[in-house]
């Protein structure tokens, strides 16, 4: 295909509430404008984006995939990105790489949490936040219900563009024209009955007031003398300022006002050459086609057959498939095979991109925020900020070969979904997945099949409790004596232990008149360390603990480091059993962001869990901050729940705070269901 210049493209990222109808939304558009020669549905699995198994087996998108329009000249990137919370990584991706944000609605559902989410993220990136109204004529489809609803929860900026009248009639209100559409195929009807007239004004108030000129001649006449370039640039200017959100209706399945919004996007959605341009340092770098090389890479695909596919954008410059670009974070250079243009799974290779176009690059090395430069021309992009993960389960492999398989199975598939998190616990000896779900997790361990050939299981994670004591013991005697023919081994100390405030094990001696030779106090010291690696209760490690040696006895000629060591560890034992040994849970400290109305039910949940409330701060935009405790054995469902009882618009974030003493009606479960001491060796 040719090379799109930067006036010339559109980059649209197309984001909503999951089922709302940005897949079918995204096969219209290319459709309506040739680049198809059917219409694909997700109910039959034939939808253009969603062409993952995965996604065609739940009928929803799970990826962000890409597709390209082109209308009148003009290349329109289409990024459509996952509208289920479990996946809304997705969304961070596409709205970054877009110019225009294209949030779908469902005329009978209306605003719904996944409107917010992508309307707060698109105004937190800066970028042009239109409203796609969908499924227009479907039954209990209200289209004036949800303008009025745009409206009270985004305020006075969304103003409509295109709306219904009749049956299959759409009034394009720049234009004050009405089209019929019959099978996707419009003409040019009379205006219907309605109040047509007042919208335009609505439409034409917002607009003024991008320009003081525009804003002085709609005092004067209501807007009555605007001209079509001056609504088509007013609506432009105010789509990039944030001041105007227009409101789009129409029905995908049924193209009914698709080639309306097609003409929209190429006359009033802003280029990559209009807006401020990408953030590096501190200063914005604005798309050019004749500055040196630049772009970045925001989206990652690990295919098991074409190898690594990277996403990229171009800022400025242009890209053939002989440039040799660095990659500023590695500093070396990078060598790829095909520069492509995606339709959805479909491939068409690229002679060159220029900047603002957005490419597929394969086999690239770079990964998810990695610039790529012209040599001399080194830059760093802001990072795409992601949503961290929630939800945590341990991960292991189904059979016994695929042990070795599950490292390089998971570093792929982190490359390629940066809201998962993976840590290897040593401590517990497991490997831990986080994600923003049960469903992100469970695609996950699909994916892991099915690409890279690893069968893996998901479980509850082991909770890295600790142990300690509550008392102080004195006088524990620990004795070592072994006698087998040749040199013996003997060695005997007396300890005292007590509840100390730190962590690490303190250790002391009081020794007086010689009972143990100082050389022997490291070897006591020696069994010490290793005996609080696992306590007496349940074999978690022993922390809180002072321990000090005020006497014991020895032999000139058996006496040895092993007998002393031996010896400590037995007084150890001794000690700690007799000192009302306890089990200490770890607690975390979180912060959890939820609708005000919210609110009260999220705490009663926070103290129904042990956990304890410390105050709360109104953010604004109907949101609280709950600052709160809780015991991480207490937290393995709570993101489900959160999402479950906001409706998918709460989010927690969490991080380590102590240990505290576990309850002690709660002590038998956990000793009982304790790993075998075992899993703690090494």
């Amino acid at each position: 295909m040719k090379a799109y210049q930067c006036k010339s493209i559109r980059n649209i990222a197309l984001t909503g509430h999951g089922g709302c109808g940005k897949t079918t939304l995204a096969d219209a558009l290319v459709y309506k404008s040739g680049g198809s020669d059917r219409m694909g549905k997700v109910s039959d699995g034939t939808a253009l984006t969603d062409f993952d198994p995965d996604e065609i087996k739940r009928k929803v998108s799970l990826n962000t995939a890409l597709a390209y329009a082109e209308w009148k000249d003009v290349k329109i990137n289409i990024i459509d990105t996952p509208g289920q919370f479990d996946f809304i990584g997705g969304m961070y991706e596409g709205i970054r790489a877009a110019e225009s944000v294209v949030i779908a609605l469902a005329a009978k559902d209306g605003v719904q949490v996944g409107t917010v989410k992508a309307h707060k993220e698109a105004t937190k990136q800066g970028k042009a936040k239109i409203f796609a109204v969908t499924k227009i004529d479907e039954e209990n489809a209200d289209f004036d219900k949800t303008l009025a609803g745009l409206k009270e929860k985004f305020g006075n900026s969304v103003c409509p563009v295109i709306v219904p009248a009749a049956s299959g009639v759409f009034v394009n209100l720049l234009t004050m024209k009405a089209y019929k559409y019959d099978k996707g195929n419009s003409t040019q009807t009379d205006m219907p009955s309605g109040d047509f007239d007042s919208l335009r004004m609505t439409l034409a108030e917002a607009i003024a007031e991008t320009n003081e000129d525009l804003m002085e001649r709609f005092f004067e006449n209501m807007g009555e003398d605007f001209t079509d370039e001056e609504f088509s640039n007013g609506l432009r200017d105010g789509l990039i300022s944030g001041a105007v959100s227009p409101v789009i209706a129409c029905s995908a399945e049924n193209l009914g006002g698709i080639d309306l919004l097609l003409d929209l996007i190429v006359g009033s959605f802003p280029s990559p050459c209009d807006v401020e341009g990408e953030v590096s340092g501190d200063k914005k770098i604005k798309c050019s086609d004749s500055a040196p090389l630049s772009a970045f890479v925001f989206k990652t695909v690990a295919d098991p057959f074409v190898g690594k596919m990277s996403f990229v954008k171009i800022i400025t410059g242009k890209l053939n498939p002989k440039t040799e670009p660095v990659n500023t974070r590695t500093g070396e250079v990078e060598r790829f095979g095909k520069l492509l243009a995606l339709k959805g799974k479909k491939q068409a290779d690229l002679a060159e991109a220029a900047a603002g176009d957005i490419v597929a690059i394969t086999k690239l090395n770079a990964t998810t925020g990695d610039a790529l430069c012209a040599p001399g021309n080194s830059m760093e992009f802001a990072q795409i900020e992601f949503p961290p993960a929630c939800f945590f389960q341990a991960i292991s492999a189904k059979g016994k070969g695929d042990e070795a398989k599950i490292s390089s199975a998971i570093q792929k598939t982190l490359e390629e979904d940066r809201t998962l998190t993976y840590t290897n616990n040593r401590e517990t000896r497991q490997r831990v997945l986080g994600g923003l779900g049960d469903q992100h997790l469970d695609v996950v361990v699909n994916k892991m099949k099915n690409k890279f050939g690893v069968d893996v299981e998901l479980s509850e994670p082991i909770i890295a409790y600790r142990e300690s004591i509550r008392k102080k013991v004195v006088n524990i005697e620990g004795k070592h004596k072994k006698q087998s023919g040749g040199a013996g081994q003997f060695g005997v100390v007396v300890m005292e232990f007590e509840p100390h405030e730190e962590d690490q094990l303190i250790f002391e001696e009081r020794v007086f008149g010689g009972s143990v030779p100082k050389q022997f106090f490291p070897a006591v010291e020696k069994g010490l360390k290793e005996s609080v690696e696992h306590g007496v209760l349940a074999g978690y490690p022993v922390v809180r603990l002072k321990a000090t040696l005020v006497d014991g006895k020895y032999h000139p000629v058996d006496s040895k480091e092993i007998a002393f060591v031996q010896a400590a560890r037995l007084a150890f034992k001794a000690g700690v059993k007799a000192a009302s040994p306890c089990l200490l849970e770890p607690v975390i400290s979180m912060k959890i962001l939820v609708g005000d109305e919210n609110t009260g039910d999220v705490m009663g949940i926070v103290n129904k869990r042990r956990g304890s409330v410390l105050g709360t701060n109104p953010v604004g935009g109907g949101m609280t901050e709950i600052e709160a405790e809780m015991p991480q054995a207490e937290t393995s469902d709570f993101a489900l729940v959160i999402l479950q009882m906001t409706k998918g618009l709460g989010s927690y974030t969490f991080e380590f705070a102590r240990y505290q003493e576990l309850p002690g009606q709660l002590e038998a479960e956990v000793i009982k269901n304790a790993p075998k001491f075992s899993e703690y060796e090494g």
